[in-house]
């Protein structure tokens, strides 16, 4: 066994660790530590085939950004223990349905018949000057360009429908009218009335 093979398992038994550790973490918090393990160690296994640029795309957006905004909305929200104990046991039977489904279309996928070292053999090497860069962007604007272009349309469509809940009109809610401010006038809010001192005889 090679060197590569074997930080490729260690690096396969860290990441399905800090999986299952992310799963079945208690506090949330800690829920995304163990998630920002699991992509360091799924871009360490993309170094190992070769895919720098996807591996350091990984630990800058996910592991910079998006996590870091989870982490602000989780502990920002706050989430009532036991009723996510409650909402946990109550949907436990369903959660593990899917995930045994989802396993099983795993396995028929990503099989040894689909992606065996007989139908894939290992990639070949390449040399100091190569750029996986280029080649991902000609793929990506070449042959798989549309694939592309309709996923940034469904991207925007869903920021647009995000802002649009965001901005829903309320009963409750409060909108400042600025041209009403600026045109309001002393007499329509200030009315100024005489009052009358009682005189002694009337105390």
């Amino acid at each position: 066994m090679s060197s590569e093979q074997i930080i490729f398992y260690i690096l396969s038994f860290w990441f399905i660790a800090t999986s299952l550790a992310m799963i079945f973490a208690r506090n949330a918090a800690k829920a995304v530590l163990f998630l920002v393990l699991g992509f360091f160690s799924a871009a360490s296994i993309w170094i190992l085939l070769e895919a720098e640029f996807l591996a350091i795309t990984l630990i800058l957006v996910y592991v910079g950004a998006v996590m870091v905004l989870f982490l602000f909305v989780i502990k920002m929200l706050n989430i009532d223990k036991s009723t996510i104990r409650a909402k946990f046991a109550e949907y436990l039977p369903l959660g593990l349905i899917v995930a045994l489904i989802i396993i099983a279309e795993m396995f028929l996928v990503l099989g040894s018949a689909q992606f065996g070292l007989e139908v894939m053999p290992s990639p070949a090497r390449h040399g100091a000057d190569y750029s996986n860069i280029t080649v991902l962007a000609m793929q990506l604007y070449t042959t798989y360009v549309y694939p592309f272009e309709l996923a940034a349309v469904i991207l925007l469509i869903a920021i647009i429908a995000a802002i649009t809940l965001v901005h829903k009109k309320e009963a409750t809610h409060k909108k400042q009218n600025v041209s009403e401010q600026v045109n309001v006038r002393a007499k329509d809010r200030v009315r100024l009335v005489s009052i009358v001192s009682p005189t002694k005889e009337e105390k």
